[in-house]
């Protein structure tokens, strides 16, 4: 079992190390520890201490020196780092199903340490497993214990080395025989072969395989899911008829073995086709809950949501790390400062606080949107699960899925940026691979990429409000939606009528004016990108060539755009609930109010072109109230760091330690990592702190 966390409050949030950062967590507006509870709550919090407190005291997951590590080993090592997870039993299968909140603070406390164990846990223990019992029915639930014990090991198998955005022309075939009641998985040539696909590599024992099914007759249904076994878990040599291995070294997650994997005429159960939203019978018939082809299709790959969003997840969760190392070391580091006075601290500076504090506003606002798009998530998969089939489920369907699509880009780019961002703004200190950034910002970049690039994806949303506009241009059909993000569009003749009017004096640094102005936008942009499609289909373009060419400058920008004010509408809802304790209202607020400010910024060419901004003033009044709220948070911004930092051991970058002192552990972690063995007599400073020093080999 884990090891618990017992005692006073004190064990659960001690106070921080005096130290330099002491002056400015002095200054803070709020208390830590209050808004950590408001945020996550005492049994989440008490939780992730629990998850930290069994890493940092387990030899297994001793500091460790990754780059230094042979690639076998790294992967092994990550493997059975991922088994001990298993064995303290953080979470029940119940405790799963019940808390899903709680599913997520694992994952990020692992992503944490090292996303290639996090990513390796997730694939097996909530990918894979989440695939068989949302496609599945009870036949398959038998594979459900098996995984919790880790006698299978599983990995989810879409893309091909061939396909992988465009899911609908993947090239596994699945041919149903009835004389034998098996279905025969095959990859028609090594195009077709599964590749990318994590834990396959090395040690997975099972995959959800997802092919194109066949029933006699040559008549073929689709994508659809089935469980193929590629591995014999004990000796983890290949199934007859599988090709399987690693694709070798990636520009990140190196302790993650992602694979390949060809199939020749491989022979499976029936009753291995997870057949939720279809089946086969004995005899061959396929049958199916779904009367729209559409309809099952996005069925099958309703899992994706749930990547995506643990992308989103993972995004923040790296933008997290960089800004706990990036401000911490920015509010102790010090250098130059006014004619015969002391240096100050690079935060003091105007430029440092506008490079760094937006990122720390989007953090806030990018993780309140992710968890709560993740409860939407759960309420459409217990519908799904218990068989709604209403008209409500199947649009709350869509919307998560359009949300989903544009969540990802919006939050794995924000994360790249601002990990880069945080990388410069540490000088050259954070060129340093032991102060974690770089590895950071390699770890990050495949959330770009995987689940669906980021742009092709970000095509979902902008046809899923297209389609709503066209519904209503057709059918008179309303702007409305299950969890409301698309309802403001029921104004839309009326929105694109309204202007830019400048805020009240003390008002203008509120999320109420700077929303008003994403809403026009949006309408807009709705506006033009249907104007351009309808142009280029007029012009006697297909309607393949008219998307494709009204991508760029119109409906790529309504996506993101749309994307960025739900994320800032939600957060602006939130942070001026009543709900919210009064002492944590103004620092929440100016979070809230600087990240709609920031987003919208990037479009000020899109207001003035479409006559909402005009003259001077509006640009130069956004400047300011950026820069102002910047300076407003500057005193608030270790105490906002210190909320999202986890503890040291895991955090694992000299200059962004608690203690804040940079230049000591700095020069403690080189001589470590140079093996200096002993002090320089000749020089009494040499060593502020003995080093220790051994192999930097984890002991197993």
């Amino acid at each position: 079992m884990a090891p618990t966390l017992e005692g006073r409050d004190d064990a659960l949030l001690p106070d921080f190390p005096k130290g330099p950062l002491q002056a400015y967590r002095a200054r803070a507006s709020f208390s830590w520890k209050e808004l950590l509870l408001f945020l996550e709550g005492e049994e989440t919090v008490r939780f992730k201490r629990t998850v930290f407190s069994a890493l940092e005291n387990d030899p297994l997951f001793a500091q460790r020196g990754r780059a230094d590590l042979p690639l076998e080993r790294y992967r092994e090592l990550t493997f059975l780092r991922c088994k001990r997870v298993f064995e303290y039993n953080f979470l029940s299968a119940e405790e799963m199903l019940q808390m899903p909140q709680k599913v997520s603070a694992l994952v990020n406390c692992l992503g944490m340490y090292d996303w290639s164990l996090a990513v390796k846990y997730s694939l097996h223990m909530l990918i894979f497993s989440s695939a068989i019992y949302s496609l599945g029915s009870e036949r398959h639930f038998k594979y459900i214990a098996k995984i919790f014990s880790m006698e299978i090991f599983g990995c989810f198998a879409l893309t091909e080395l061939s396909h992988g955005s465009n899911t609908k022309a993947i090239r596994t075939t699945a041919h149903y025989d009835p004389s034998s009641e098996e279905f025969i998985i095959h990859s028609p040539d090594f195009e077709a072969s599964k590749f990318w696909v994590g834990n396959m590599g090395k040690t997975a024992t099972h995959a959800v395989v997802f092919a194109q099914l066949h029933t006699p007759g040559g008549q073929c249904h689709g994508l659809h899911a089935f469980i193929v076994q590629i591995r014999d878990p004990k000796t983890l040599l290949p199934m007859p008829g599988v090709m399987v291995g690693d694709i070798g070294r990636k520009l990140g997650q190196n302790g993650l073995d992602n694979g390949f994997a060809m199939f020749h005429k491989v022979r499976i159960s029936r009753q291995d086709l997870l057949n939720g939203v279809g089946d086969v019978t004995p005899e061959g018939t396929y049958v199916t809950p779904f009367k729209d082809d559409r309809q099952r299709f996005g069925a099958s790959l309703g899992g994706l949501s749930f990547g995506r969003i643990s992308i989103m997840g993972m995004s923040i969760v790296n933008l997290k790390l960089a800004l706990c190392i990036a401000i911490r070391f920015s509010a102790t580091r010090r250098q130059f400062g006014p004619a015969n006075a002391e240096e100050i601290p690079i935060l003091e500076y105007q430029t440092q606080q506008w490079r760094l504090l937006p990122y720390l506003a989007a953090a806030y606002a990018l993780d309140h949107f992710c968890k709560s798009l993740f409860l939407d998530l759960v309420e459409l998969q217990q519908g799904l699960k218990t068989g709604d089939r209403s008209a409500r489920q199947a649009e709350l369907g869509r919307e998560i899925h359009a949300l989903a699509s544009a969540g990802k880009p919006l939050a794995s780019w924000t994360a790249q940026q601002g990990i880069q961002e945080c990388r410069e703004a540490c000088g050259g200190h954070g060129y340093l691979a032991m102060n974690r950034l770089g590895d950071l910002r390699d770890d990050n970049d495949p959330n770009c990429t995987y689940e669906g690039d980021n742009n092709v994806l970000l095509q979902q949303t902008s046809n899923y409000l297209l389609g709503l506009l066209e519904a209503g241009a057709r059918d008179g059909a309303r702007f409305e939606s299950p969890v409301k993000t698309v309802d403001f569009l029921e104004a839309y003749p009326d929105i694109l009528g309204q202007r830019f009017t400048c805020p009240s004096a003390g008002d203008s640094w509120d999320s109420l004016a700077p929303l008003a102005a994403y809403k026009w936008l949006i309408c807009y942009l709705l506006r033009e990108s249907d104007r351009k499609l309808n142009h280029e289909r007029s012009s006697g373009s297909s309607d393949f060539d008219a998307r494709n060419n009204a991508q760029v400058y119109h409906c790529r920008t309504l996506a993101l755009a749309f994307m960025e004010f739900t994320v800032a509408q939600r957060f602006h809802d939130f942070t001026h609930h009543p709900s919210v304790p009064p002492p944590l209202r103004g620092v929440l607020g100016r979070l809230s109010a600087l990240y709609t400010l920031w987003s919208l910024s990037s479009h000020v060419a899109s207001l003035y072109q479409g006559g909402y901004f005009s003259g001077e003033h509006a640009g130069k009044m956004m400047e300011a109230a950026i820069l102002d709220l910047c300076s407003q948070l500057k005193d608030d911004a270790v105490a906002l760091v210190d909320v999202l930092a986890p503890p040291d051991f895991v955090l694992d970058a000299p200059i962004g330690k608690a203690d804040g002192e940079v230049y000591q552990n700095l020069w403690a972690a080189v001589l470590q990592e140079s093996q200096v063995l002993e002090r320089a007599s000749w020089w009494p400073e040499f060593s502020i702190k003995k080093p220790v020093i051994g192999s930097l080999k984890p002991k197993l």
